[in-house]
């Protein structure tokens, strides 16, 4: 929601108050103001001016040279490139050394002819190009005769005005009004409010001698008023009134929509404007439509009805949507002389229904959806009568034709002052609380040491004791809350072991230069099992918003792999992301889905990058692996876990292992299968996938220390010569079983494939480190062991190299 202050001090006092100082009073008491937007800024030295002749440019064939009256005793001449620049008007101009867009305007030549400013177009002043009236969307912006020459143009324009942007949360539709806004800060400020005068004169004619309502289903439009203003004339709305459309994103039409949609940011009542003579029949018919009826809304589509639409019809063909958009046969043009006002009250899930079945949002369906106030219809159709009058020249027929059954009783809430303050953890006095609850015009009495309070229609929000408990809070104030510690046998605040992990596998993984992804957990059928460590019977939701998120995933790895391909797709080489999410597979006994939390890695591009150096290294497996190895280092499982090589659908055949915890799989690393690369157009991939809850659930031994070595290593290298199939880890695990308890670090540090080697085999070197704790070894103690090793190589058929 825009607030003009301009337009909210019409209300309520604001005076003295700086915006800023406002704006963080609003949001200390529960509404946010995400923005103060001065208008005026980067404005400055802006005046109106009349163009007194306007010539062609010798050397431009779009150009004008125009002499400007600014009200001194020498015309000005500004050159303008506008499409639409003419003798005779008044615009506004940026004179030498003033700002516009924070840039300064200079005296300067154009095609080498003196322009003394610039001529300038709204939306060079900061006014939204979508909200800027359609006759001056391209070119420059024409003010009305009435405006003095040599005005201030940022006065004149309302550019001195100051606009908060509010973040509204769905309860308080209230505020998604120019006099909600102002109850809301009356009651902040202690402040009275000034409510429109609605008042206005009638003819004699009656407006139920001309115009005839029906509805057919009271329940989903339970209250419809229609009023109607002859002989108004339709034409341009007066400054004050597009300035205060535009400020709140609103385009300016004419002055008979542009009314309507005046009452509906001042009232928060969406209002509609039919030409009577349009309708044809003299009857406005409200009904349900017929399945595949068609109708042409204002937006120029053709669009076609479902049965549970509900219609505006003129007893013959519908000639609006029901609080989604008026239709274009029955639309106010510059012809139309006599107008009927519709203000009415729709139930808010058929608008939300209707909108969502024909794509069609507007400013008037958001109000019907979230709630109005009942109590306001009738005010804001009166209101609009009356401007009408004023603004078009309109005579109002004496009376409202009207339908009404809706329910306007306040809601009605019965709280105890104890009940409020425990709630609160403080002590309020009643007193306090009635001066509250009075100051948000709330109709409250003290009663038996209750409180009898009526909320006002127009809080829809307000239903239980607790909503009472909320508005005390924060018009009290949430800073005045004391704070306090919890008084418990155990106090909580510390993370459990689980919060722990997670936060390890954040920080461990971020260090190693991953980011965090978070990812739907709905997908499609197609994905819902690809590269699913387990599977189970698929959850399909019963109403999905598509058939792209209609599945409960059984891994994470699918959109992480998409997450991965949108961010390569906009020229991110180099893309590491990890997501700790869960899958879903099959049910619990109480028929709900069986969530397991899993960890997903998913990295591409370039690992090691400095260019002045010309070093270059692309992600590969053991990349992939060393992040891996890294974290379960951090969570104590390193030890335990073991790779073994694996082929798993989707992936590389031969640089793919599974990972085992104590022997049993939790999951798998590898590369992309290279089709699948293809397919998504990605380079060398290489992701991996882990289940978190059996990691949580291994039982972690205590952490114990050692005391720092006294004596050194000594290192040995051998060199295997074996046949291509066998594995490091094989080997690995020969050499640490012959090693006994001196042996304490193996370590591959050459694989070799290649001249002078036999055909079939390899050569995989590896470093073996021995220690003893107690002494420093001797070359004849680590050679006894070593040949050991050997030994036990050999037997397994092992060459040395």
């Amino acid at each position: 929601m825009l607030v003009s202050l301009k337009w909210l001090s019409q209300y309520v006092d604001i005076s003295g108050l700086e915006p800023e100082e406002l704006a963080e009073k609003i949001t200390r008491s529960g509404i946010e103001v995400e923005a103060v937007n001065h208008l005026s800024k980067g404005l400055k030295k802006l005046q109106i001016g009349q163009i007194k002749e306007a010539t062609p440019h010798p050397d431009s064939d779009h150009l004008n040279i125009c002499q400007v009256d600014f009200g001194e005793e020498e015309l000005a001449q500004i050159v303008c490139g506008a499409p639409n620049v003419a003798v005779g008007q008044k615009i506004v101009a940026v004179r030498p050394n003033g700002y516009v867009g924070g840039k300064k305007i200079k005296k300067g030549k154009l095609r080498g002819t003196v322009s003394m400013g610039m001529i300038c177009s709204l939306q060079e002043l900061g006014i939204d190009g979508k909200t800027v009236p359609k006759a001056y969307a391209d070119g420059i912006y024409v003010v009305s005769d009435d405006v003095p020459v040599g005005a201030d143009a940022i006065e004149v324009l309302g550019l001195d005005d100051v606009v908060l942007e509010l973040g509204l949360t769905p309860n308080r539709a209230d505020a998604m009004s120019m006099l909600g806004v102002a109850y809301e800060v009356a009651a902040i400020l202690d402040q009275e409010i000034t409510l429109p005068d609605t008042a206005h004169e009638t003819i004699a004619e009656k407006a139920a001698d001309v115009i005839k309502v029906s509805v057919e289903d009271t329940k989903l439009n339970p209250m419809y008023a229609a009023k109607v203003v002859k002989n108004v004339k339709v034409a341009e709305s007066p400054l004050w009134l597009q300035q205060y459309l535009m400020v709140s994103g609103i385009r300016p039409l004419n002055n008979i929509v542009d009314i309507t949609n005046y009452i509906l940011l001042e009232y928060g009542q969406p209002l509609h404007a039919f030409d009577y003579d349009q309708l044809g029949t003299g009857e406005i018919a409200v009904r349900l439509a017929t399945e595949g009826e068609a109708i042409k809304t204002l937006d120029e589509k053709d669009r076609t009805l479902k049965a549970t639409n509900l219609v505006i019809t003129n007893g013959e063909k519908p000639v609006a949507v029901a609080g989604v958009m008026g239709g274009f046969d029955s639309e106010v043009t510059e012809a139309t002389t006599t107008v009927v006002i519709e203000s009415a009250y729709f139930d808010g899930l058929s608008v939300r229904y209707t909108s969502k079945d024909l794509g069609l949002r507007s400013e008037a369906s958001a109000r019907f959806e979230k709630g109005l106030d009942p109590n306001r219809v009738l005010p804001a159709a009166e209101r609009a009568a009356q401007l009408m009058a004023e603004l078009a020249g309109g005579d109002v027929l004496e009376g409202t034709v009207l339908v009404d059954e809706l329910d306007k009783e306040p809601a009605r809430v019965v709280v105890s002052p104890d009940f409020i303050n425990n709630r609160l953890g403080m002590k309020i006095s009643l007193n306090e609380m009635v001066s509250i609850l009075k100051r948000l015009r709330f109709d409250v009495e003290p009663a038996n040491g209750l409180l009898i309070i009526d909320a006002p229609t127009r809080r829809q929000d307000i239903k239980i004791e607790e909503d009472i408990v909320e508005e005390i809070a924060r018009l009290y104030g949430y800073d005045e809350i004391p704070t306090t510690l919890p008084v418990a046998e155990i106090v909580p605040g510390h993370l459990n072991r689980n919060q722990q992990v997670r936060r390890t596998i954040r920080y461990q993984l971020e260090e190693a230069g991953l980011y965090q992804a978070l990812t739907y957990s709905l997908t499609s059928d197609a994905l819902a099992q690809k590269y699913a460590l387990e599977t189970a019977p698929t959850t399909r939701l019963l109403m999905p918003m598509s058939e792209e998120r209609s599945t409960l995933r059984q891994s994470v790895l699918p959109h992480l792999i998409e997450s991965l391909v949108y961010n390569i797709s906009r020229q991110a080489d180099t893309v590491a992301l990890y997501e700790i999410g869960s899958v879903f597979l099959g049910e619990t006994a109480e028929g709900l889905p069986l969530e397991r939390e899993h960890v997903a890695l998913a990295m591409t591009g370039k690992w090691v990058e400095n260019a002045w150096q010309g070093e270059h290294k692309q992600v590969d497996f053991f990349v992939l692996k060393g992040a891996l190895e890294a974290l379960f280092e951090k969570l104590s499982v390193a030890d335990r876990i073991t790779y073994v090589a694996a082929k798993v659908d989707g992936m590389h055949p031969g640089r793919t292992a599974d990972i085992l915890l104590d022997g049993e799989r939790i999951g798998f690393l590898g590369q992309l299968h290279p089709q699948e690369q293809k397919n998504l157009g990605v380079k060398d991939t290489f992701v991996a996938e882990f289940n978190l809850a059996q990691v949580l659930a291994a039982d972690i031994a205590p952490l114990q220390y050692v005391a720092v070595p006294r004596f050194p290593s000594i290192s040995r290298d051998i060199a295997l010569v074996v046949d291509r199939t066998t594995t490091a880890a094989s080997l690995e695990e020969i050499i640490t079983a012959a090693g006994g308890k001196l042996l304490k670090a193996v370590n591959v540090f050459d694989v070799y494939e290649g001249d002078h080697m036999e055909a079939g085999k390899k050569s995989i070197a590896f470093s073996l480190t021995y220690f003893d704790p107690e002494r420093t070894l001797t070359d004849e103690d680590v050679t006894a062991v070593h040949d050991k090793v050997v030994a036990a190589l050999q037997e397994n058929g092992v060459t040395l190299r």
